[in-house]
């Protein structure tokens, strides 16, 4: 009997994916609820698990193709014969070049291989044999997977290329498909600029007070807590401070109505390989300084690996992009809609400011606010961005909420 597999409901507001690599080919064997294909949304990257087991006797959509949310992926033949799972005898000569791999040997035992890893396997082409696994329990990672791939193509890369003769040397081009996480911060980038009226405003911070903190109890949260204290927990404290006291910075307009959110759910820019996402803090002013080191670390951790559920980077009604990490100097970010503003990090320099009358050297950072300016006034906005900078240079306000 054949068995489809389809395209899974992948979130609300998700209604398409692209397909980024089969972890299958024709022909192979795969057990019930082996991850099959690996789609890509807009939102977070989902791997697809097979609905039955069997041999996989149709590939319907090619790696880069767009598919909507119940069509049909690829065809299972679960009535095929499972695999022999005894060994087969190894090739005796040492050095032959590796043949194609039966079906029978997916069956082998094997080392255990990470999600990640497995992405990297199919797209470098390689069996997880022809990987040195590394990872406890000798545990195949993605970067083993790296290097072993690195090591193949020495040879290739030794070998005089072949010349096209169609494209002079060094013009060549490549053609991909735009990534649908790609895709989508385009969209939200030409909405932004299209339908919101941006202003940004800016303002510098001293960092000293934070960063004397963080040194002198650095060592003390990181035993207590099991995560090191870093500047995002100060920073979102300072922002929900800020949006308490100006409550329409955290709300969004909805046609000719204002929607003032009482609820403080804060994204957490974060860069990862395939692009930008957003996590979401939820009810950001009940959290702890240790809940929101270990929610952003644990969120960093994720997005690396592609495990954010697509729920955690939906909503939220304000944003911290820190372009800082990267060495930005100064940027103005753009507002995600349908929020109404976002605060841009930058790097932090000791520069030569005046204080008390005197010039002295201090860990200066520029901080940007930018926002849709038919919400929130100018007056607002600098008054918010004002607040930020208070709190962060005197971080007993906070405790003692003036």
């Amino acid at each position: 009997m054949a068995v489809e597999i389809k395209v899974p409901p992948a979130g609300e507001s998700v209604t398409e994916g692209m397909v980024a690599s089969w972890l299958k080919a024709e022909g192979e064997w795969v057990a019930l609820d082996e991850p099959v294909v690996v789609l890509e949304t807009d939102k977070a990257t989902v791997e697809v698990p097979a609905p039955a087991a069997g041999v996989l006797a149709r590939i319907a959509h090619a790696k880069g193709e767009v598919v909507k949310v119940g069509e049909v992926l690829g065809v299972i033949d679960e009535t095929a014969k499972a695999p022999d799972t005894k060994p087969a005898a190894r090739p005796s000569k040492a050095r032959e070049a590796p043949a194609p791999r039966p079906a029978q040997e997916e069956a082998r035992p094997g080392p255990r291989v990470m999600p990640a890893a497995r992405r990297a396997l199919a797209e470098a082409g390689l069996a997880p044999g022809e990987v040195q696994p590394t990872g406890p329990g000798g545990r195949v990672l993605k970067e083993d997977v790296e290097r072993a791939a690195a090591a193949r193509r020495e040879p290739e890369a030794a070998a005089p290329a072949p010349v096209d003769a169609a494209a002079p040397e060094g013009r060549e081009e490549e053609v991909v498909p735009m990534s649908m996480l790609r895709r989508r911060i385009a969209e939200k980038l030409v909405q932004a600029r299209r339908d919101m009226a941006l202003l940004t405003t800016f303002n510098e911070v001293d960092l000293g007070r934070v960063q004397d903190l963080r040194r002198e109890r650095g060592e003390a949260f990181q035993a207590r807590h099991g995560v090191k204290l870093g500047m995002m927990s100060f920073f979102v404290k300072a922002v929900v401070d800020a949006l308490k006291r100006f409550p329409v910075v955290n709300a969004s307009v909805k046609g000719t109505d204002i929607v003032y959110h009482n609820y403080y759910d804060i994204g957490v820019a974060i860069g990862s390989e395939r692009g930008l996402v957003v996590p979401i803090l939820r009810d950001a002013d009940r959290l702890s300084f240790a809940a929101v080191e270990k929610a952003i670390a644990d969120f960093a951790r994720r997005a690396r690996e592609n495990r954010l559920d697509v729920a955690e980077l939906q909503g939220g009604t304000f944003t911290i992009s820190n372009g800082g990490v990267f060495g930005s100097l100064l940027s103005t970010p753009i507002v995600n809609p349908p929020q109404s503003a976002v605060l841009g990090l930058h790097a932090v320099q000791d520069r030569p400011v005046v204080r008390g009358g005197l010039v002295v050297v201090r860990p200066m950072m520029y901080v940007a606010l930018s926002y849709d300016h038919r919400l929130i006034d100018g007056r607002e906005a600098v008054s918010f961005l004002r607040h930020v900078k208070d709190v962060i240079e005197d971080p007993a306000l906070l405790m003692l909420e003036l």
